[in-house]
């Protein structure tokens, strides 16, 4: 689908060693320094205590009590919704399922840090950025069952169509960004991807044209550890965020499971965009600790230490920490959560189910702007054989009538 780079003056409504051979489960957990690590930028410790930052405090002083209790909510309902599809897929209902267990505040974050003109290119993955962005969740899960090819109007809510191809969405973002300067508009764009698609030529065509464009964009990088089965250290001898200095344009590494720190290091990478300062490379430093998606199987090649150890990290259980140590939450709004959450969860679940069979048909539209022969060929050819199922089943219904 085309998009018009001019949805972007819409105005806004508010403000090292090398791991073993791939399928071989590791047998001891890897180790990054997270607390006082000099390239990790973080606000909030796993234990739930706020850390000052020099540069990035300022962007998250004025937050006030009723916004980080809404940062808990959106990622505590967008967990529950997630964990709903997962369901829903073991049970048959969906085809496939990415989920984003462990990244709720990488997404979070950075999708509030977001103005309404600004424009988001996801991958697959990114359900807590389309919940930032009003997609109702019902519209991702029909593209996964198959009635839809993604659901809702990119134009709406600045938010384009989920991108399987892995790191292709980088160029889109560029390109978009690029429409965006000749406008004169002051919005930004953010590309979203993972650590996996960081090693695609299309990444590094992306980070090239951006930067010598001084394109508005922000490369927002969730690097989850593990491209399915590849660790990132088989796909880079150095930090992910290091790369963007042989572009010419800056990197931060941001401590993923930290809402707070994702908040404020994406308002700071997005104020540099709108204000002409050009792109900018976000590695949000987190964890999957569910599978790649519900055809993989991570314990055939990483280890179960790992994935506690990171457990312990929790993006959710921190924000609690520090809202029940600050006396900004209480039983009752925990309580009050977990009744929206389930009722969100059995909305998800009808909705799903109720969801009509798409039109076989609607694979032909929409290939070329002014019909194409071939295509009416395939049509035909397609109604015919559909055709042919309901001849065989009323053939047997009378032979067995006649016996």
């Amino acid at each position: 689908m085309t998009v018009d780079s001019s949805a972007a003056r819409k105005p806004r409504r508010s403000a090292a060693g090398r791991a073993g051979t791939t399928g071989t489960k590791r047998t001891t957990p890897r180790t990054t320094k997270q607390t006082g690590d000099p390239q990790l930028v973080q606000l909030l410790t796993p234990e739930g205590k706020r850390v000052k930052h020099a540069e990035y405090d300022a962007y998250v002083d004025g937050i006030t009590p009723d916004e980080l209790r809404g940062l808990y909510r959106d990622m505590v309902l967008t967990r529950r919704f997630d964990a709903e599809a997962t369901a829903l897929q073991r049970q048959g209902e969906l085809g496939l399922w990415a989920s984003l267990l462990g990244q709720e505040a990488a997404q979070i974050g950075s999708g509030r840090a977001l103005h309404d003109d600004d424009y988001v290119f996801p991958t697959y993955r990114e359900h807590g950025v389309a919940w930032c962005r009003g997609v109702d969740p019902t519209n991702l899960l029909g593209m996964f069952r198959g009635v839809n090819n993604g659901g809702w109007d990119p134009t709406t809510n600045n938010f384009h169509l989920y991108t399987i191809v892995i790191g292709s969405q980088t160029l889109h973002a560029t390109g978009y960004a690029m429409g965006v300067t000749m406008d004169s508009a002051d919005s930004a764009v953010i590309a979203y991807f993972g650590d996996g698609a960081s090693s695609q030529g299309d990444v590094a065509e992306a980070f090239t044209f951006s930067a010598v464009y001084n394109a508005p964009v922000v490369f927002f990088c969730q690097n989850n550890q593990w491209a399915i089965s590849e660790p990132t250290e088989r796909q880079s001898r150095v930090p992910l965020y290091q790369r963007a200095q042989g572009y010419g344009f800056p990197g931060v590494r941001v401590d993923g499971n930290d809402v707070l720190a994702c908040l404020a290091v994406t308002k700071w990478a997005l104020e540099r965009a709108r204000t002409g300062a050009g792109p900018t490379l976000v590695e949000a430093y987190t964890y999957r600790m569910g599978a790649h998606t519900t055809s993989d199987d991570p314990t055939k090649y990483r280890a179960d230490e790992e994935r506690e150890a990171w457990e312990a990290k929790d993006p959710i259980l921190r924000l609690r920490r520090y809202l029940e140590a600050s006396n900004h939450a209480d039983d009752g709004f925990f309580a009050e959560l977990e009744n929206e959450s389930e009722a969100l969860g059995r909305r998800v679940r009808e909705a799903v189910r109720s969801m009509p069979d798409p039109d076989h048909f609607a694979i032909f539209e929409n290939v070329y702007a002014d019909g194409h022969a071939l295509v009416d060929e395939e049509r035909a050819q397609f109604a015919a054989y559909q055709a042919s199922f309901a001849t065989e089943s009323d053939s047997g219904i009378a032979a067995g009538e006649g016996a």
